[in-house]
């Protein structure tokens, strides 16, 4: 009788669904009752999925023709083979560019390919316009920061507004950063010295040649803190 007893209980309890079957057909009869809002759900899925891959390829169609018309102007530009003809050749090229395709990575790049050219062409005004917003953009980044620093001040000491280039070094030259320090430091000291301030820019042709000692400015450094 015990054996029987037994038997008949586990034949129920192999009857009985487990879980998972229990759950798939819950999930079943919900779909059935439900079938026209799951149908327009995943049909808000699709489109979504659809919208998303027509944006990044939207993206990528923008970033690829900004690189594109961005290697053109550079391209132009050395052909020309002047800085001035060069300059005037892809001015009208890069603003395009910047119109068209300025929120796009190659076209934030591309304002400091065209700050040099300015530069190198004498147009130190667009040359600092440019530097300037490739700052804004790349400030936070810590390779670019110093270097968009310095090039500002560069463009500053050109238009030999000393007193606005020695405060671009100066941030370079108090920052964390050892990037384009030793830059800083030799700039710092001529701006000094070309206006008679031996002694603060003798300690600084000292400190760039005792702290530098791999820096291209190294032995002007050192060279001119011993006379």
């Amino acid at each position: 009788m015990a054996e029987q007893k037994i038997s008949n209980e586990r034949k129920k309890e192999l009857e009985q669904m487990d879980p998972f079957q229990v759950n798939l057909l819950k999930a079943m009869t919900y779909a059935k009752a439900h079938k026209n809002q799951l149908m327009a759900a995943l049909g808000a899925v699709v489109a979504v999925i659809v919208i998303f891959s027509g944006i990044m390829a939207s993206f990528k169609h923008s970033e690829d023709r900004a690189s594109e018309l961005t290697a053109r102007a550079i391209a132009k530009y050395a052909k020309a083979r002047d800085p001035q003809k060069g300059f005037e050749a892809v001015k009208d090229d890069f603003g395009a560019v910047f119109q068209d395709y300025s929120n796009t990575n190659a076209g934030k790049m591309a304002r400091m390919k065209f700050a040099k050219i300015c530069f190198d062409a004498g147009e130190y005004d667009m040359a600092f316009d440019m530097y300037s917003q490739a700052y804004e953009v790349f400030k936070k980044d810590p390779g670019l920061k110093n270097f968009l620093l310095a090039a500002l001040g560069n463009v500053c000491q050109a238009k030999k507004d000393f007193d606005q280039a020695r405060s671009y070094f100066s941030r370079i030259e108090s920052s964390d950063s050892a990037l384009s320090k030793d830059q800083a430091l030799f700039a710092l000291a001529g701006l000094h010295e070309a206006q008679n301030e031996s002694d603060a820019s003798r300690k600084l042709y000292e400190k760039l040649a005792s702290d530098y000692k791999d820096s291209i400015y190294h032995d002007i450094a050192e060279a001119k803190s011993a006379n």
